[in-house]
């Protein structure tokens, strides 16, 4: 009984170490929007009343910017971003703008000054804004064809110009560009 006493305690040790150190820990999904994997899923109304849903989508690359009309910023990238809109015309290309803790027709008025024609959407609450993990305005999202997240801009950018056109280019499918 002594002699088995210390081989139960050493078996006991062995399958406890095991049981801690072979485990690994579970996955969790990603908190907020992750470059590399699909981008979460929305549908929201924009400021004329139409539904926008993400997943309809599928197979044009969606541009996706958080904004608001109080943001120097935001106000200062949208000719730019007026105008790669105009640029992607024809494409399989969709820019949509998600207004954030602002006035839906405070946007309307900006963005008539700069004849947008992109959809500005209105979230009832900040659900969006925390699935993509938003931190203050402007973000950009970048979506591929297939959904998948490509890019993320935190800040104001370039849009019109070559560069971006060309990074909004490389993700379009095949014979889209």
């Amino acid at each position: 009984m002594k002699r088995s006493l210390p081989l139960l305690l050493a078996g006991v040790l062995v399958v406890l170490l095991l049981a801690a150190g072979g485990c690994k820990k579970r996955q969790e999904a990603p908190l907020h929007a992750t470059v590399g994997q699909l981008a979460p899923s929305f549908t929201m109304q924009d400021i004329n009343g139409k539904n926008w849903s993400l997943a309809d989508l599928r197979g044009k690359v969606v541009f996706v910017n958080f904004w608001a009309t109080w943001c120097p910023p935001c106000r200062g990238e949208m000719p730019d971003m007026v105008a790669l809109d105009r640029a992607m015309a024809g494409k399989p290309f969709q820019m949509l703008t998600i207004l954030v803790n602002d006035d839906p027709n405070m946007a309307r008025g900006f963005l008539s000054t700069l004849a947008a024609t992109f959809p500005v959407l209105i979230p009832t609450d900040d659900t969006v804004g925390k699935a993509y993990g938003i931190t203050g305005v402007p973000e950009t999202y970048i979506i591929d064809a297939d959904g998948v997240l490509r890019q993320k801009f935190i800040g104001s950018w370039p849009w019109n110009s070559e560069k971006a056109r060309e990074l909004i280019e490389s993700y379009l499918p095949a014979g889209g560009a």
